[in-house]
């Protein structure tokens, strides 16, 4: 994201940066602190306060009826604008009408239905599926990995940053070692391209290029799923080869679930929920599937557990008794 007009709003741009945020935590920040001052008539925040962010956040949950996870969002960006722009330390924020939060079910694949889609999928995406249904990962977890990210030897692969700024490792499924290894070649010429052409450098956080220097055109640190082109990075101007766009991989998957004729309201992380609902079927205990999905909590993995019997609930229907 390029530097504002506004002193105030560069001002917040410089905070973000210099704790290493990512470009996706900057622009949600920036965007919902302007939403915040517009709906208080562009009064400058250092003349509100805990007021005004209930008023704010009030307004979010009962007229634009936005989700609990987007309302803590806001709630997120202002804190850190008080916090870290402004030096000030808010008083108790209460009265706040909080968004209702949705426990639903999460959307299963069969085993059927997951060959079904991949076999609509080619080339890049076919992997980055694989990997989201054989390794659990979240999209952009997949989306990130770089070449280092992948052991072959221990058939595992870690997750740097995941969610909640979380380490973990994970498995790699043996049935796509020698595809990723192939798929690795092809990468690996076009990485050599961008260094004959003077280019080939990693995009990594400004602490890691400090760090790293010019190593960061070692072919370690390159993207597994780089995009064709390369493109400039909004916040440095440099010129990167950045990894595939999250909503190019969706579209993909969204057309071969369509191709494969089903007709359920599943996603990219589907893959993801059927990795977890799968392990369970197959007798994997539910404390090893919620350290290879990342949860913090054991209750989030359960949710799982209400997938695997069939019917609700595991009850057999009064139809089926005859």
């Amino acid at each position: 994201m390029a530097k504002s007009s506004s002193p105030f709003m560069n001002q917040v741009i410089e905070a973000i940066r210099i704790r290493h945020l990512s470009l996706r935590t900057e622009e949600a920040y920036i965007h919902w602190i302007k939403e915040y001052i517009h709906f208080h008539n562009k009064k400058h925040p250092n003349e509100m306060g805990a007021n005004e962010i209930t008023g704010f956040l009030n307004f979010l949950a009962v007229e634009r009826l936005v989700a609990a996870s987007t309302q803590n969002q806001a709630l997120a960006a202002l804190i850190f604008l008080y916090r870290n722009v402004l030096k000030r330390e808010l008083s108790p924020i209460d009265s706040i009408v909080w968004a209702k939060r949705t426990n639903r079910i999460p959307v299963v694949f069969t085993p059927d239905e997951v060959k079904k889609v991949l076999h609509f999928l080619q080339g890049d995406y076919f992997l980055i599926a694989s990997l989201l249904y054989g390794s659990g990962l979240r999209l952009l977890e997949a989306l990130r990995i770089r070449v280092m990210d992948i052991d072959f030897g221990y058939q595992q692969i870690t997750v740097h940053a995941g969610k909640g700024n979380k380490d973990r490792r994970t498995m790699l499924p043996g049935a796509l070692i020698q595809p990723l290894k192939d798929h690795l070649e092809r990468v690996k010429k076009i990485h050599e391209l961008d260094l004959a052409e003077g280019f080939g450098e990693a995009n990594l956080n400004s602490a890691q290029q400090l760090v790293l220097g010019s190593n960061l055109k070692e072919w370690k640190w390159q993207h597994v799923f780089p995009m064709r082109t390369r493109s400039e990075d909004p916040r440095t101007g440099k010129v990167h080869r950045h990894h595939i766009l999250p909503t190019r991989m969706q579209s993909e998957t969204q057309k071969a679930i369509e191709a494969a004729g089903i007709v359920k309201k599943a996603s990219c992380h589907t893959f993801r929920h059927s990795f977890a609902t799968h392990l369970l079927a197959n007798g994997y205990d539910i404390r090893t599937v919620q350290e290879l999905l990342g949860h913090a909590d054991v209750r989030t993995t359960m949710i799982y557990t209400h997938v695997l019997n069939k019917g609700a609930g595991g009850v057999r229907s009064p139809l089926d008794f005859a």
